[in-house]
C-alpha cells in the first residue's frame, strides 16, 4: 500500500470515528429512535451521501456504538486474564477496566444499555454474545477466587447484580464528580466483599 493509499485509510477511520462519536451523543440526548439521519447529517456537516460513505444505515451506527465498546472491553478483560494476576486483584482490575470506560464513554454506554434492543437480526446476535462473553470473564474471575478460597460460593444471579452496581453509573457519574473511576471502583468492592455492616448483624431470613 502507497503512502496515498495509507493516508486515504487513516483519514476514512478518522471521519468514521467522529460520525459515530457525534451519533453517540445524539443518541444519549435525544434516543436512537429520536434522532433522525437528517439531524445527524447536520450534526456532522456531511451530506445524506457523503455520511453514506461511513456508515450505511442508522442503524449501522447503533451497532458501532454498542459493539465497540463492548469489544474493547473483552479485550482489556482478555488481557487481565493473560497476565496471570491472582483473583481479587483479577477483580479490582476488572472493575476498575470498566468503570474508567464507562467514565470516558458515558454517552456510548448511554446508548447501549436504552437502545442495543433496537438492532435487529446478526447485528442484535453479536451484541448480546459480545456482552455474554464479557460476563463470562467476571464469571471466570469470581469462580477462580471461589476455587482458590479466598472468596465463597455464591448465587449465579449475584453476577448481575454486581455488574449491575457498575454499569448503571453510566447514569450519574460524570467528570465532576470528586472520586475517580478507580476509587469508586475499590469503594463498590469494599462494600461487596467486606460489606457495610458488622458481621452478623443482618439477617436475611429476618420477618
Amino acid at each position: 500500500m502507497d503512502a496515498a493509499s495509507v493516508m486515504t485509510a487513516s483519514t476514512y477511520e478518522i471521519n468514521r470515528a467522529r460520525v459515530i462519536m457525534v451519533a453517540a451523543d445524539l443518541f444519549a440526548r435525544n434516543g436512537y429512535h429520536g434522532t433522525g439521519v437528517a439531524e445527524l447529517c447536520r450534526a456532522v456537516g456531511l451530506g445524506r451521501g457523503a455520511l453514506y460513505h461511513y456508515i450505511d444505515s442508522k442503524e449501522a451506527v447503533l451497532y458501532a456504538i454498542s459493539k465497540d465498546q463492548v469489544d474493547g472491553m473483552n479485550s482489556f478483560a482478555d488481557d487481565l486474564f493473560n497476565r496471570g494476576l491472582e483473583p481479587l486483584e483479577l477483580i479490582r482490575q476488572l472493575a476498575r477496566g470498566l468503570l474508567c470506560n464507562i467514565a470516558e464513554h458515558r454517552a456510548e454506554w448511554a446508548v447501549f444499555f436504552r437502545d442495543y434492543g433496537a438492532l435487529t437480526g446478526e447485528r442484535r446476535d453479536r451484541v448480546i454474545a459480545a456482552r455474554e462473553r464479557y460476563e463470562s470473564y467476571w464469571r471466570q474471575a469470581l469462580d477462580t477466587g471461589v476455587r482458590s478460597g479466598v472468596l465463597r460460593p455464591t448465587p449465579r444471579p449475584l453476577l448481575k447484580g454486581i455488574l449491575g452496581m457498575f454499569n448503571y453509573t453510566y447514569l450519574w457519574f460524570g467528570p465532576d464528580e470528586e472520586l475517580t473511576p478507580d476509587e469508586l471502583a475499590d469503594i463498590f468492592l469494599d462494600a461487596l466483599f467486606n460489606g457495610i455492616l458488622p458481621i452478623g448483624q443482618y439477617n436475611r431470613n429476618a420477618r
